[in-house]
This record gives structure tokens, C-alpha cells and sequence, in this order.
């Protein structure tokens, strides 16, 4: 009898042990990784960044290598389709993008327009209606429904000019030569500089915060290797990691409402 139980406690144990090695990246291969530069996201300026803080975090999680690259977002989306880049960080979904790019979720928040207070606009819908008012927006960016409709509208009628980067689009929105641009939180520290609030109002889309996370090619890796890296981002989210990474960067309410969804 005992020796049955002792087989039994060691099958159990066997599986267990099987289970969490099936739950593991496998790091037979080099991996690559994209960041690209966005507000507090990253910096190439400084070399960090909250996605920075995430990928650093994930590559001693997995031990496995992974080579870290910079960007443009653009060019990401291309390498996660192809199959060419295995990661980026703080990618959003939509229908298009579930074809070829899976997702592990670590932060959820709203987008707004930020507006120069002399195009006369009052309300989100005063921006569309006049005819001679141009958004600028990074290219391949997408954001929460509202606001996708509206840069849509705004294309169709050739009214949005477009950016590799954030810094171009501020430059441009002071000169005048659009009148306003989407932003998120990671964009704040750019937009509390002088020139940019004394000119500007923000003013939000009527939406609900919209998911980000780890982007995963589709192409690249497995059903089961996206589970296994879906599992540790899940896990820097249940151990507060996520949540200490964003309160270096925001104050502690707003680092909890975007990383507690």
C-alpha cells in the first residue's frame, strides 16, 4: 500500500514538475524585440522607459536571449506579420491585427485629443466639422473607438498629416500646421513643458480605457509559446512587478487605475 501511495506522490509530482516546464518559454532560439520611442514608453534619449523596465523584466523571466531593438511603430507591425520580429511591447488590438499578432495584457488606458485652444473647438465634434483644421498622428497607430473614428473621417477627407514619432507632431502642432494630435498618458511629461500648455486644451473621447500589452508574431511562435510568455506577463501582473514598474514613472492612483483592469 505504501509503495502504490509513494508512486502516486511521485506521478503527481512528475506532472506538476512537467506542467510548469510546459508552461516555460522554450529558449532554444534567440528571440528579438522591438521597442519603439513614445513618451514615458521609451526614451532612446536616456535608454529607459516603462517598456524597457517590461522587456528587461521579461528576458530574466525566461532566461532566454533575446535581442532588443529600436523602431518605428510602422516598421514593428510589418516584422510581427512577417513573422520576421518575435515582440514589441504596448500594442493594442483590433481586428486586423488578430490575424497575424497575439497578445499578453499589462495596462489599459484612455486616449484624448490635445487641441490648441485657438482652433475654436469646443466640443470633439466642432474638430471634424471645420473643414480647415489638420490632426497629426503617428503612423500605424491606432487607438480607442472614438477616437479611430475620427482620424478615419478626418483621412478620408485628407486632413491628417502623419509621423514616425511624437516629437515632430508637437514641433508641428506649435507651428500651427495641425491643430491638434492624440494623446495618452505616457505623453504627459512632454505636454506640462511651457509652450505646449500655454497653447493647448485636452479634451477626451467619450471611451473606455483600451487594453495594451506584450505583441507576439503569430508567425513566429507557437500557439503554446504564446501562452507560456502570455503567462509570465501575467505573472509580473499578479506579483505587483507591473505595478511597481509604472509608480517609477506615475503617481501611485494612476499607475493602479492602468494597470488594474
Amino acid at each position: 500500500m505504501r509503495r502504490a501511495v509513494s508512486w502516486v506522490v511521485a506521478l503527481a509530482m512528475f506532472g506538476h514538475a512537467a506542467a510548469r516546464a510546459a508552461d516555460k518559454p522554450d529558449c532554444e532560439r534567440p528571440f528579438s524585440l522591438a521597442l519603439h520611442e513614445h513618451g514615458l514608453l521609451y526614451s532612446a534619449q536616456t535608454g529607459e522607459g516603462i517598456d524597457k523596465d517590461i522587456a528587461d523584466e521579461l528576458i530574466r523571466r525566461s532566461g532566454c536571449k533575446v535581442a532588443v531593438t529600436v523602431m518605428p511603430r510602422a516598421r514593428i507591425w510589418q516584422l510581427i506579420e512577417s513573422g520576421a520580429l518575435d515582440f514589441s511591447l504596448s500594442g493594442i488590438s483590433n481586428e486586423a491585427r488578430e490575424r497575424f499578432a497575439a497578445f499578453g495584457w499589462y495596462f489599459s488606458n484612455k486616449y484624448y485629443l490635445l487641441v490648441r485652444k485657438d482652433a475654436g473647438v469646443q466640443r470633439l465634434a466642432d474638430f471634424e466639422r471645420q473643414a480647415g483644421l489638420r490632426l497629426g498622428v503617428i503612423r500605424s497607430f491606432r487607438y480607442s473607438p472614438n477616437a479611430n473614428k475620427l482620424v478615419d473621417a478626418l483621412d478620408a477627407g485628407h486632413r491628417v498629416s502623419y509621423s514616425t514619432s511624437l516629437d515632430p507632431l508637437y514641433q508641428i502642432l506649435l507651428g500651427n500646421q495641425v491643430q491638434a494630435m492624440i494623446i495618452e498618458p505616457f505623453d504627459y511629461p512632454a505636454i506640462e513643458s511651457g509652450p505646449v500648455r500655454e497653447q493647448t486644451t485636452i479634451m477626451e473621447f467619450d471611451d473606455p480605457s483600451v487594453p495594451h500589452g506584450l505583441i507576439m508574431s503569430k508567425k513566429a511562435l507557437s500557439g503554446a509559446q504564446q501562452q507560456a510568455w502570455r503567462a509570465l506577463i501575467d505573472g509580473m501582473r499578479a506579483d505587483g512587478t507591473v505595478l511597481r514598474i509604472f509608480e517609477k514613472y506615475f503617481t501611485r492612483d494612476l499607475a493602479r487605475a492602468m494597470t488594474q483592469f
